[in-house]
């Protein structure tokens, strides 16, 4: 996805309420918040990586959590991780394909959900 089209889709979830981030990189190569879902909201980091790229991923949350990392293709959503159910999570996302690629997580619970998330680019 192209970085006009990505802020879009940014600007258009955060005009409907979602918590919608652009991932910031440290100087580290590091993406680190702790945020809290209320019930039946959600909260998504995105941000374009370049085929070839990988990035460590890991979270947990003390309330159980739909997450995914997905991205878009015109009408098409792949996702390269999807879960539902989870409090807790690591992995590693190999960019087969440059896109915009977001990390999101869901609150489908009845009480707010407390999430720390961290995102490090490998080198």
């Amino acid at each position: 996805m192209k970085r006009a089209a990505l802020l879009s889709l940014l600007v258009l979830a955060s005009a409907a309420g979602a918590a919608v981030q652009e991932i910031r990189w440290s100087e580290a190569g590091v993406h680190a918040q702790a945020l809290e879902l209320a019930p039946g909201k959600f909260a998504e980091v995105c941000g374009p990586l370049k085929a070839g790229e990988q990035v460590a991923w890991s979270f947990e949350a003390d309330g159980l959590l739909n997450f995914n990392i997905h991205f878009h293709e015109g009408e098409k959503v792949t996702y390269p991780s999807r879960e539902n159910g989870v409090t807790k999570r690591e992995g590693l996302l190999k960019v087969e394909q440059g896109q915009g690629y977001c990390w999101m997580w869901s609150n489908k619970g009845e009480k707010p959900v407390r999430l720390k998330l961290q995102l490090q680019q490998k080198r």
